[in-house]
């Protein structure tokens, strides 16, 4: 059988393309551990021109990330609970009883996984120190507020649902629909979320629905974040930070606790709103703005730096030259012993240099 020949044009657009890294998660198949992602995030990484590279949930991960160099970008999306001792929790609120209750009715979420915990806060401060693009989802959205400082409802409905009255309540998860469940979100005015979504907006009222499933969420907003959407029961659907936002300069860091990626019509690939897949779209944006910016930095030729011996050499060779010049300019009669030594050495030089 003959080999299959990849076209060289692919394998140069292979190079080239931004790396977007995704965390995976862990679960059980076959009495063993696998890794997953969720490939709707991958399907939109691809589509908007980056290349997803997945880091494995395996120990010892979270000591290898400036492996993983270059990183043009994040997306972190999927997970268990992060852990609580992470952020300033107000567990002691909460009965042993009530404890127990949230870990059975979320059993596929409390089980807590520090190695992703550790692999996900290190990129997500990473991303934050070098300004890379980072887009949370979900999870995603709450490992960035932990990482500036923020906190977490351990369980929403715990915390905040049953503290409200009833026609403020939301219900943020479905076990027995996923992908069908929405709820009501409001956009806030002038915010990114705003510009993606304004055209599907029913006059002032601000409102769409939203895909979610989850049982915790932010409590504390780190400082640095603004909010851009609240569910009806107050709780924060979606931030970002103003002053790392500009998807053409490579800026963007965003947390979005709903699901636009799954907020598709049944069995079909169209999205609910035009606007849904703006938020990768525009993160891409600013994967590439980044990758462009950085290549940039690293292809600015540095000064040739010579160490003692050859800059002494080089400092003759000038001399030897300048020397040369200005005898046969002036045609100097005599010959000086110390100044034809120096042009030996010159010639002994660019003999020896010459390759």
């Amino acid at each position: 059988m003959g080999t299959i020949e990849m076209d060289p044009k692919l394998n140069d657009l292979s190079r080239i393309l931004p790396r977007v890294l995704v965390v995976s998660r862990r679960t059980v198949r076959k009495n063993k551990f696998v890794d997953f992602v969720g490939e709707y995030h991958l399907d939109l990484i691809v589509r908007y021109g980056c290349v997803p590279v997945i880091v494995p949930r395996v120990t010892g991960v979270h000591m290898l990330l400036e492996s993983f160099k270059p990183i043009h970008g994040v997306l972190l999306c999927e997970g268990e609970d992060i852990d609580p001792s992470l952020y300033e929790s107000e567990i002691s609120s909460l009965s042993p009883e009530e404890l127990q209750e949230i870990r059975e009715t979320h059993a596929s979420d409390t089980a807590i996984d520090k190695e992703k915990d550790s692999i996900e806060l290190g990129l997500a401060k990473l991303c934050l120190e070098q300004n890379i693009p980072y887009l949370g989802i979900c999870r995603g959205s709450q490992i960035l507020n932990v990482a500036c400082g923020g906190t977490l409802y351990l369980d929403l409905e715990k915390e905040l649902t049953n503290k409200l009255p009833e026609e403020r309540r939301t219900n943020h998860i479905d076990y027995d629909n996923y992908d069908g469940h929405r709820h009501v979100v409001r956009i806030v005015e002038n915010s990114p979320l705003h510009s993606w979504f304004k055209d599907s907006l029913d006059g002032d009222k601000m409102e769409i629905l939203v895909n979610s499933y989850h049982h915790q969420g932010v409590k504390r907003l780190a400082q640095r974040f603004v909010p851009m959407a609240f569910a009806s029961d107050g709780l924060m659907e979606g931030f970002y930070d103003p002053d790392a936002y500009n998807p053409e300069e490579g800026k963007f860091i965003m947390g979005l606790q709903f699901h636009p990626e799954r907020m598709r019509q049944h069995d079909l690939d169209e999205f609910d709103y035009p606007g849904c897949p703006a938020a990768y779209q525009e993160f891409a944006k600013a994967v590439i703005a980044y990758q462009k910016k950085l290549n940039s930095s690293l292809s600015v030729p540095k000064t040739l730096k010579l160490d003692t011996e050859m800059e002494n050499k080089r400092k003759i060779l000038v001399r030897s030259f300048s020397l040369a010049k200005y005898m046969y300019v002036r045609g100097a009669p005599g010959k000086n012993s110390s100044k034809e030594s120096e042009l030996e050495v010159g010639a002994e030089f660019l003999e020896v240099n010459d390759h």
